[in-house]
């Protein structure tokens, strides 16, 4: 897949962890850091993900939200990130 800059984002909305709904305008004006990976609670993503929390203060004073995103429910993503 080829990565595309600075064209709009297409209109979705989707559910992400603690009841938050993100949307393609509901970030507006913020940087906003996506991270994919391929499951919830493996070795790999584990670290993954425990690099963008020991970095989450860095990403909030650059003014950016970051996302990590994954096709696992939202019960699995709920308990990733308590064990984080």
């Amino acid at each position: 897949m080829a990565i595309v800059l600075n064209k709009p984002l297409p209109e979705f909305e989707a559910n992400a962890t603690g009841g938050l709904k993100v949307s393609n305008t509901s970030h507006m004006g913020q940087i906003v850091v996506l991270y994919f990976y391929p499951k919830d609670n493996t070795p790999g993503c584990t670290t993954e993900a425990m690099q963008f929390r020991d970095h989450h203060k860095d990403f909030l004073k650059a003014g950016a939200v970051v996302f990590g995103v994954s096709r696992d429910n939202m019960a699995s993503h709920e308990k990733f990130k308590q064990a984080l």
